[in-house]
């Protein structure tokens, strides 16, 4: 093997290396039986942090607005609350937020049906701790996402 070969793969990263030896991994949601792109697709990942910072300033309004009377700290902890309470009802309902909505991206079960409320609930502590939202698999879904069986798709 040629030195300038070795060198290439290692810094292509270990996908390319098993892309090298005849790995398929196809498109972000292949294996969920999603299509490549347009409707139904995996969300893409700017839409998706798109929709949390709608939805997080939305909710430090609210809080700041009718709760929080001024302090700032007061604000972000009710938004929290606000947060949760509105991901419950609009996830577990409609299937997506305001700032989804906007951004025309819903969630849904990993078979394509509605998510019931325990397994919302569960994806939305899982978000609100943040840490498992930054944890992705190939397919691009949170760690959030895998525990409550859910994925994000475009509408």
């Amino acid at each position: 093997m040629d030195n300038r070969q070795a060198i290439g793969s290692w810094l292509s990263g270990p996908r390319a290396a098993a892309e090298e030896l005849g790995a398929d991994f196809g498109y972000r949601g292949k294996g969920l039986g999603l299509p490549e792109e347009g409707p139904g697709s995996i969300a893409p990942l700017g839409r998706r942090f798109g929709a949390v910072f709608f939805d997080w300033t939305l909710c430090m309004l609210i809080a700041y607005g009718l709760f929080a009377r001024g302090d700032q700290q007061a604000a972000g902890n009710w938004a929290l609350g606000i947060f949760l309470v509105m991901s419950l009802l609009t996830v577990g309902t409609i299937g997506c937020t305001p700032g989804k909505r906007l951004l025309s991206l819903r969630v849904v079960a990993d078979d394509g049906g509605r998510l019931g409320f325990v397994r919302v609930a569960v994806r939305t502590v899982l978000l609100l701790l943040v840490i498992p939202a930054l944890v992705w698999d190939r397919d691009g879904r949170g760690l959030h996402d895998r525990l409550s069986r859910s994925v994000q798709i475009r509408m």
